[in-house]
């Protein structure tokens, strides 16, 4: 079967300093691929690049086959097929929820407005926020607002969500409800690429894990392998470090 998200040989670099170097990465329909790696590894560039928000320098991005990476193409119609949460929720602090979530959909995807706030009403309950409709972001908690920032980004419809780092901005108290979410979303079927340093919830959650190390993926597998007997000396010494501040 063709690959939702493939990447061939990409490379990306900020001046002299190379942040992907030579990323090769399939994600099959309905998996969870988490990349894990320390601060800098290029797991947010990955992200972006697949995102078109930032170019690549060399190599390919595809989505169901597609080449998007070309610089011809529409990218703003490949985003339209591609949802997007960043680590510092990025809600309009003007807007509403119920508008947040459907501005996309009725102002880019051309949805009927009472279809897209239905719709939006349904996530929002589905996920524990029914009643914070006309809320502001600013009276909802860290973790209230990044599952605004999911919801918005699913109800879109997504053929990949791309989560980067949902829960680094969060107090440790509000994790475990974001994290839930994403499970849910695993369960159903949800096509994902995850960055992340939360070791157990990579392991619940992942059909894949990639270890990013200098932008290259030093090692990938299933999570019980590459947790519990990782082979590459780099991926040995970053859980070390991970476990060692817990």
């Amino acid at each position: 079967m063709t690959p939702v998200v493939q990447v061939v040989a990409a490379t990306k670099a900020f001046g002299a300093n190379a942040v992907l170097a030579g990323i090769d990465l399939a994600v099959a329909e309905h998996e969870a691929v988490v990349l894990i790696g320390a601060s800098g590894s290029g797991k947010s560039t990955l992200l972006r690049c697949i995102d078109l928000l930032e170019e690549i320098d060399d190599g390919d991005i595809l989505l169901d086959g597609e080449v998007i990476s070309d610089p011809a193409v529409n990218v703003d119609a490949v985003r339209r097929r591609i949802g997007m949460v960043f680590q510092q929720f990025n809600l309009f602090p003007h807007l509403d929820v119920l508008t947040n979530i459907t501005l996309a959909p009725t102002r880019v995807h051309g949805t009927p407005r009472a279809a897209a706030e239905a719709r939006a009403r349904e996530l929002l309950a589905r996920f524990g926020l029914a009643g914070r409709e006309r809320e502001y972001p600013d009276r909802l908690s860290g973790g209230q607002q990044q599952r605004v920032a999911i919801i918005r980004a699913l109800a879109t419809d997504p053929r990949v969500l791309l989560l980067d780092e949902v829960t680094s901005a969060l107090d440790p108290e509000l994790v475990g409800e974001v994290l839930d979410l994403i499970g849910e979303l695993k369960g159903d079927g949800m096509t994902m690429v995850i960055a992340t340093h939360e070791m157990a919830f990579a392991r619940e959650v992942a059909d894949e894990i990639c270890f990013l190390h200098q932008g290259a993926i030093i090692e990938s597998g299933q999570p019980s392998t590459l947790l519990d007997d990782p082979k590459a000396e780099e991926t040995r010494r970053f859980l070390q470090r991970i476990h060692s501040k817990r």
